[in-house]
């Protein structure tokens, strides 16, 4: 039987979602350029296919493999459709009609689909004030940070923008479908739903794109996509997988709320740029709401609650210990 979600993460957990989200946040970035000089489902192919081949070379050096159960192969096929086909290719071709800010704040969806879906869908995440007060205060942060102008774009190019929000609805769909991962490797997940990604990604952008018929890109075209496919696709599902197997796929996908504070440290250290105040509100926002998804913050309150106004065994337990004080002292040494 699969090990229990562990709703309140770690440092460990809290270490690696840090490290995804500064990962996954220069993926808007490298699709952009990419963009320029290919179509949609060539980004996504070429993205897939590099990072599979990357893990099952890795799978071999290591001496790792991937069962050939064909129930397991199922599963890793509807998860690559569900976390990278269907999501990819929303995205990224909602990314060719409105800004990459836009579509940070409709990506930064995914926790409250996620949510809802895994109230009605698993039995271990149920939905909870707490966390949907989080998720709203940690989608009100990405707003604050990326820039409350960015929303003025909701309304324009609503085909792009559904597109984006569809993409994050099959985000969450594919944290919940992951969940029956957790006794797996996260290389060997990782490698089998990307091998999938893959063969379903061959035909429709083989039918669409046509990609022989495409000039062939520049440096900076193909320097994206490596990266994508290297260190945003197969690093990143190795990470994406050790947190799911003990953290659950809420507390996984609170990822997309940390990516454009990732952003916003790449382009501190990086580039040399200088975070304004509202910045700083918004990571403090974002922060207060991840607190209160992890429920540490509740716990907190709770036991402080119950020390502060002790129910009524507990008041009389203390009432009688404090009245036996003086006097049941000198009545015991009386009889001593």
């Amino acid at each position: 039987m699969a090990a229990s979600v562990n709703k309140i993460m770690g440092p460990l957990e809290w270490l690696l979602l840090v490290a995804l989200a500064v990962i996954w946040s220069g993926a808007f970035f490298f699709n952009k350029i990419a963009l320029h000089e290919l179509p949609p489902f060539t980004v996504v192919l070429g993205r897939v296919v590099i990072a599979a081949m990357a893990l099952h070379l890795f799978m071999v050096m290591t001496g790792r493999r991937v069962s050939y159960s064909p129930k397991l192969w199922g599963w890793f096929l509807v998860m690559g459709a569900l976390n990278n086909v269907i999501p990819f290719s929303l995205i990224v071709w909602g990314q060719t009609q409105i800004a990459s800010s836009l579509a940070s704040i409709l990506n930064a969806t995914t926790p409250l689909w996620t949510v809802l879906l895994a109230h009605v869908f698993t039995r271990d995440e149920r939905l909870a004030f707490n966390r949907l007060c989080g998720v709203i205060l940690g989608l009100v942060g990405v707003v604050i940070i990326i820039g409350p102008d960015t929303i003025k774009g909701i309304g324009s190019n609503a085909a792009a923008q559904t597109a984006v929000v569809g993409g994050a609805l099959f985000y969450a769909l594919a944290g919940i479908w992951g969940k029956r991962f957790r006794d797996i490797s996260p290389y060997a997940t990782a490698s089998g739903q990307l091998t999938c990604s893959a063969l379903l990604m061959i035909p429709i952008a083989l039918i669409v794109d046509r990609p022989w018929n495409l000039p062939l890109p520049d440096m900076k075209s193909w320097v994206s996509i490596i990266m994508l496919a290297l260190l945003c696709t197969a690093i990143a599902y190795v990470i994406y997988f050790r947190i799911l197997s003990t953290a659950g796929a809420t507390n996984l996908l609170l990822v997309t709320f940390l990516m454009p504070i990732g952003a916003l440290l790449l382009g501190v250290f990086i580039l040399g740029e200088r975070p304004e105040p509202r910045h700083f509100a918004g990571m403090a926002v974002i922060g207060l709401g991840l607190a209160s998804i992890d429920d540490r913050l509740k716990r907190r309150m709770v036991n402080r609650w119950r020390k502060s106004s002790p129910g009524p065994a507990q008041s009389l337990q203390t009432q009688s210990e404090q009245g036996f004080g003086k006097s049941g002292l000198e009545e015991r040494e009386a009889v001593q």
